[in-house]
């Protein structure tokens, strides 16, 4: 898997917004779906599906039980976004979950535990690129949010253009590191404050609020609430209306909104590296993450 996730790293991002005044990559060739109506792409984590007539791919958390973002989980992502980057077919993409009650839990804490630096560097690397391959694609992306969005699960969801948050009150969004002794790093941050500004984004990120969607809806977190059962209808319905503007004038606009974030996160992407991996491999904040997990047995339990 480690293999795999190197490979995907590699994979050009010059189909995304990085190329338009960014770093173009080399073009990595990748099989993809074929020429049928529909088609889609299946794997143990995730599911792409992607409609050729309305040019919607569907990408699908599968990972119960919380949509973990394990090192299988960064992989099959980033080979499954890259595919969809390539295809002139593909205009949107809608992130969702085939989970009941989580949209995704964010990242492993599995992978953060007990491993070597070079996993820890490794792992880092991956969400790095997660990020980068969402935030500067192309397509149009809306995440149709039908579950609970903490950490990582929050940040994929600012990732996108546009937020759908089902209105049930147990599903709570927000970056949520610092309850747990994490910090976020900066471009978590960035990601936050580019959509709900910066004083909202300073408390919620020193305090790791989790907002109730009315709440999430209020400060600008999430952009829509709906039904629980609507949620993923009203993403189809709402990317057809972006759609509407012409690709180009729309990618253009939103490489202009969003190249100062990618080049600051791309420009210090080593020393971020860096930091994780000592700031995950200290005693202190081991010994944090192994008793959060004791807790979570005991609520198991």
């Amino acid at each position: 898997m480690a293999a795999l996730l190197r490979k995907a790293a590699r994979v050009s991002l010059s189909g995304s917004l990085l190329s338009a005044g960014g770093r173009p990559g080399r073009l990595y060739a990748l099989p993809y779906f074929g020429s049928n109506s529909r088609n889609s792409s299946t794997s143990s984590k995730v599911k792409v599906d992607l409609d050729n007539s309305s040019g919607i791919a569907v990408v699908k958390f599968q990972g119960p039980p919380v949509n973990s973002m394990g090192m299988d989980f960064l992989t099959e992502m980033a080979i499954g976004l890259d595919k969809l980057e390539l295809d002139k077919n593909c205009r949107g993409i809608i992130l969702t979950s085939a989970v009941p009650k989580v949209f995704s839990a964010g990242l492993d804490i599995m992978d953060m535990y007990g491993k070597t630096p070079e996993h820890y560097e490794l792992f880092w690397r991956g969400v790095q690129d997660l990020w980068l391959k969402l935030y500067s694609s192309s397509k149009i992306m809306i995440a149709a949010i039908n579950g609970a969005s903490p950490a990582g699960g929050c940040l994929m969801a600012l990732s996108c253009d546009y937020r759908i948050l089902a209105d049930n009150p147990r599903y709570k969004i927000g970056l949520n590191e610092a309850q747990l002794g994490i910090v976020a790093p900066f471009w978590f941050k960035d990601s936050m404050v580019n959509t709900v500004g910066y004083r909202i984004a300073e408390e919620s990120i020193q305090f790791g609020v989790m907002y109730s969607p009315a709440d999430a809806l209020k400060i600008g977190l999430v952009d829509q609430l709906v039904p629980e059962d609507k949620v993923f209808s009203t993403a189809k319905e709402t990317m057809e209306k972006w759609f509407d503007i012409p690709d180009h004038a729309r990618q253009i606009s939103k490489s202009m909104m969003r190249k100062p974030t990618i080049d600051r996160m791309l420009a210090n992407r080593e020393a971020d590296i860096k930091n994780f991996v000592g700031f995950i491999s200290k005693d202190s904040i081991q010994k944090s993450l192994e008793m959060y997990m004791a807790m979570l047995k005991m609520k198991k339990g």
